[in-house]
């Protein structure tokens, strides 16, 4: 049932901001199910409360979803063992931990508890290239490779790999000072030490007490020129006091909007990698070990079919297995060719029946425009953005490819990926966006009926 409970919170994720996430639902465990009760700890009765209050409908609701029929969810106080030797007194008296604070300026609970490590990367020639050099990096030849810049679409395991270079940089020299965070992260932090007055304590962290900086996510830095320029001078002090640098990004450099030209030079001033989707071999093997971590028995039938049809990311293929297991689980249903066809239904596209030009004509309607704006070199927001929706848009809702895509409103591939990137971003912490977005999905799929 922990692959249930970690199935929930992956869906959570996508609807709520990722501070809402870390901050309440990450640090929630799973304790027991009975006559369809859902029992979770949270870490204390603060939390409890709120997430009570705030996200209890939405526990249900994607449990539900998962489970395939109703639960109740029962939260509980995670029980905490005395400390040896110390007055009951004292214990009580403690203040509450807040979840997933840093601590000693290292990495966080949330980054040192995920999981992510080598062991579990399944390698195939998708990514043969990227996992060497993240392993020759973690082993001692940071001067040679780094910085390290790894370019992937979404789910095709970019962060496991820094995940897991942090994980075994760790293990091997435990006193390393190792710092992950994301580019929005860095952005919010900023803006933080600015408004405080702990600016220079914020140059000091990333500066001088970091030796291994793991910054994913770089595409988001577009437009933000303060922030480029302050994390150039970080580089800089990095690089001559020759620490570690790990970059992930779904766009190359020189395809970022807005990028200054020297963040753009210090971020491909090392190696870069690419990994791209799995072939049919590489998913076969992450079927298999995704399985056996689940404790999940598939038949070759079932194996070749997941194969076969999931063929987007290692998330589509995990979320499919979760659900195969939900459906064993809370169902007491055996895995069967039609209960994987259901799965696979779930979790891939029915084939297009719309075309990006249906679409650009939508989303014109929708936003009062006339279709040539949509092609033209304008940046205004009342521009730029229906063009980022439409780009979203088409990705999700049609086979073209990102050329096709980007060749329609006159834009290169990078662009339109992107665009995309930038949408499903303010789709997890904006509320009107995903509404927006998710109306203008809802009029696609109805005029496919």
């Amino acid at each position: 049932m922990d692959g249930v409970w970690e199935e929930v919170k992956r869906r959570i994720r996508s609807e709520i901001s990722d501070k809402s996430f870390a901050l309440w639902i990450q640090p929630m465990t799973y304790l027991e199910c009975a006559d369809h009760t859902f029992v979770v700890a949270c870490p204390n009765k603060f939390s409890k409360n709120w997430v009570k209050e705030n996200y209890a409908s939405i526990l249900q609701q994607k449990l539900q979803d998962v489970g395939g029929q109703p639960f109740q969810v029962s939260l509980k106080v995670q029980e905490r063992r005395p400390a040896p030797n110390v007055p009951k007194s004292i214990q009580e008296s403690r203040q509450l931990a807040f979840p997933n604070m840093r601590r000693r300026g290292l990495i966080s609970a949330r980054w040192r508890n995920n999981g992510q490590t080598f062991d579990r990367f399944v390698v195939g020639r998708c990514n043969e290239f990227a996992y060497s050099v993240s392993r020759s990096v973690s082993s001692g030849n940071e001067l040679l490779y780094t910085p390290l810049l790894m370019l992937a679409n979404t789910g095709l395991g970019k962060s496991h790999l820094s995940y897991a270079i942090g994980h075994a940089i760790l293990s091997r020299r435990p006193e390393t000072r190792v710092y992950y965070t994301t580019a929005e992260e860095f952005i919010n932090e900023m803006v933080f030490s600015l408004k405080n007055n702990r600016i220079e304590a914020f140059k000091n962290k990333y500066r001088k007490a970091c030796d291994v900086l793991l910054l994913e996510e770089v595409h988001f830095l577009s437009g933000k020129e303060k922030t480029q320029r302050e994390l150039e001078y970080t580089l800089d002090a990095l690089i001559n006091d020759r620490k570690t640098i790990i970059f992930t990004s779904s766009v190359l450099p020189k395809d970022i909007p807005k990028l200054r030209k020297g963040m753009a030079s210090r971020l491909t001033s090392g190696i870069i990698t690419t990994m791209n989707r799995p072939d049919y071999e590489t998913r076969v093997k992450i079927l298999e070990n995704k399985a056996a971590e689940q404790r999940l028995t598939l038949s070759d039938e079932a194996v070749h079919l997941l194969a076969t049809h999931l063929d987007r990311d290692v998330r589509q293929i995990e979320s499919a297995l979760t659900c195969l297991k939900a459906k064993t689980e809370l169902l007491k249903e055996t895995i069967s060719k039609d209960l994987v066809m259901e799965a696979i239904k779930c979790h891939v596209h029915e084939p297009a029946g719309t075309s990006v030009e249906e679409i650009k004509e939508l989303l014109c309607r929708y936003f009062h425009l006339d279709t040539e704006v949509l092609s033209s070199r304008s940046r205004k927001k009342i521009h730029a953005y229906p063009r980022n929706v439409y780009a979203y848009l088409c990705r999700e809702h049609t086979d073209a490819t990102l050329e096709e895509i980007g060749k329609s409103i006159n834009r290169n591939h990078s662009t339109v990926l992107y665009a995309a990137e930038v949408i499903a971003g303010k789709m997890k912490t904006d509320r009107s966006v995903r509404k927006q977005v998710e109306f203008l999905s809802h009029r696609i799929n109805r005029g496919r009926t």
